[in-house]
């Protein structure tokens, strides 16, 4: 099996796992990652056959240069397992990683990277299937290290502010808004969830902004979870992608710059200096490294 891969999710794209035109659209869409939707945007009568139409959708359609993935129902309902198994035994290499819903504990990873061990065996699977779970109950934000650190194949982790809106008891009248409140209401469960991320290695992701109509506000919700360190957002609606490859992406006269001053420094130090003065601005170690994570890794796996 493979290392843990590096994904680009600057926007991950909510799609209806029941519906065959909006699963086509999706894959020809400008989004770098898809999730095809098993739970929320599903009805209860049509969950088994939206496993159908999904699989399908994942073997014949076009997904070059997209992460594919299946967000399944929690473990609680009776559809968890049958969506794990139904999935991988049909698409089986066609699909990258499941998004698992509602996770408290590592009990609820440690379930499904057990479960995926054993497919991947049967199924003689090259690459694995990576994990990405929804932070949604306060449970799961108070065991959020927990979570983070538990399995290798976990990928990422994401702040799903709506159903934690409803575990708090926070009021808010469309999800993903402050609504009022002085100051940014999901900054705490925002840096909680990246802090736990950015120590296990794992990609941070910020959840839905469900009023489509309004994108300035949109953006300024892309803005502070980048600022954070979210390395991506969701997209309810495929008007709100653009804005999120955005904002989620450095700047090409930053991706210059940024490199301009790496040359320089690592030119420095190959004749043993320890720090140096670029167009004014004093360049060490330190800040090499900010540069290198906020800007030059994500420059490389975009392509910049």
């Amino acid at each position: 099996m493979t290392s843990r891969p590096r994904r680009a999710r600057r926007v991950q794209l909510s799609t209806p796992g029941s519906s065959e035109k909006m699963m086509q659209k999706a894959s020809e869409s400008k989004a770098d990652h898809v999730f095809l939707d098993l739970e929320d945007a599903v009805a209860p009568s049509q969950k088994r056959d939206a496993r159908k139409k999904i699989v399908t959708a994942l073997k014949e359609l076009n997904w070059k240069g997209k992460t594919r993935c299946v967000r399944i129902n929690d473990l609680t309902t009776e559809y968890a397992y049958e969506d794990i198994i139904e999935i991988v035994e049909g698409a089986g290499e066609h699909l990258d990683t499941i998004m698992m819903t509602k996770v408290q504990t590592t009990a609820d990873i440690l379930f499904a990277d057990k479960l995926l061990n054993q497919m991947e065996k049967k199924l003689k699977l090259k690459n694995r299937i990576g994990l990405e779970a929804l932070i949604e109950e306060v449970e799961g934000m108070q065991n959020v290290d927990a979570i983070a650190a538990c399995t290798p194949r976990l990928e990422c982790l994401v702040f799903g502010m709506g159903d934690f809106s409803a575990s708090m008891g926070v009021t808010n009248r469309n999800v993903g808004e402050s609504d009022g409140y002085p100051g940014d209401i999901w900054h705490y469960a925002r840096f909680r969830l990246v802090m736990a991320c950015r120590a296990a290695g794992i990609d941070p992701v910020d959840g839905p902004f469900a009023d489509f109509k309004n994108p300035e506000a949109y953006r300024e919700e892309c803005r502070r979870s980048m600022i954070l360190g979210c390395v991506g957002k969701w997209a309810i609606h495929p008007s709100q992608i653009e804005h999120a490859l955005e904002i989620y992406s450095p700047k090409p006269e930053d991706v210059a710059r940024a490199r301009k001053l790496e040359q320089a420094y690592a030119e420095a130090e190959a004749k043993g200096l320890g720090a140096i003065n670029v167009d004014g601005i004093m360049v060490d170690v330190a800040s090499i490294r900010i540069l290198r994570n906020t800007i030059l890794n994500k420059a490389d796996l975009f392509g910049m």
